[in-house]
């Protein structure tokens, strides 16, 4: 099957999709916003009350923005910069509305880090489903671990084929971009991509949104993440357990890297934490109400 596949990517490009990659979420940039205000994501984190409270909760506002969350009390969920009810006009999620102990995990995989095996790892030890988000190098330079994760009862879902701000495409360029990496996706494991997309860099806007849901697609943003992107300055594993630990919340829908050696090296620990305090995992198609 590899040798059939043309691995189209020149080291240039897998530089720019890294460097994308990596600056769309938070190295050096800020990619969250607080009342339209930008703000580092380790700020943000921080922030529960002054300028949390201009968060604009469920207004979707026309221009281009990024996800945002405030954090306002521990073990519940935050306040997002528009609401899951406005969401959900456009088949798009960030949380599940419920007060059952249920969550759903996603990892962002731009590029492989050597962290993955591990991951999925603690993933079948717990038989904790999760749904992987990948660009087009990562189909193309690790069809083995895409392969795992199929294999295994995982979704992999869309984070498009080259990882730029699609805030503003228009819609063929938008179709195309989610387009390419469908197609890569069925030619290499001989199936339909389901139609899970999650916006790049978390940069989106009502046209983006619209655009997807006309596309068949699902939006899935996030509602508990933490600063674990920096593969050059990773947190403790206390800090990052202490922070995942103290704001899971119902329903909440998780975002981790893959890139993360952390995430690599602590998820069996924290899944267990987790099931220690009652929570269940889910996938996104239970969410969706599929099977």
């Amino acid at each position: 099957m590899q040798k059939k596949i043309k691995f189209s990517i020149g080291l240039k490009l897998v530089l720019l999709i890294t460097v994308s990659f990596l600056a769309g979420r938070g190295v050096g940039l800020a990619v969250h916003t607080v009342g339209g205000r930008p703000v580092q994501e380790d700020t943000l984190e921080y922030v529960r009350d002054g300028a949390a409270e201009s968060v604009k909760e469920g207004v979707l506002e026309a221009e281009a923005d990024s996800w945002g969350l405030s954090f306002r009390e521990e073990g519940k969920p935050p306040v997002a910069n528009v609401s899951g009810e406005e969401l959900a006009k456009y088949n798009a999620y960030y949380i599940e509305d419920t007060e059952e102990k249920v969550l759903y995990l996603t990892f962002d995989a731009g590029f492989e880090n050597g962290n993955t095996p591990a991951i999925l790892d603690a993933l079948k030890k717990h038989n904790a489903p999760a749904a992987f988000f990948v660009v087009g190098h990562y189909l193309e330079s690790s069809p083995e671990l895409v392969r795992r994760m199929i294999d295994e009862g995982h979704i992999v879902a869309n984070h498009s084929f080259h990882h730029p701000d699609m805030s503003n495409m228009d819609k063929e360029a938008f179709a195309e971009e989610l387009g390419e990496l469908e197609s890569l996706y069925q030619e290499m494991f001989g199936r339909e991509m389901v139609k899970f997309y999650r916006p790049p860099q978390g940069k989106f806007s009502q046209n983006n949104l619209e655009i997807a849901k006309e596309l068949g697609y699902t939006t899935f943003f996030w509602s508990l993440s933490y600063v674990d992107w920096e593969v050059d300055r990773q947190p403790s594993h206390e800090e990052a357990l202490e922070k995942l630990t103290s704001r899971i919340h119902p329903g909440a829908i998780v975002l981790l890297h893959s890139t993360s050696k952390n995430n690599g090296e602590i998820l069996d620990e924290l899944l267990t934490r987790w099931e220690e305090m009652g929570y269940t995992f889910k996938a996104l198609t239970e969410l969706k109400g599929e099977q």
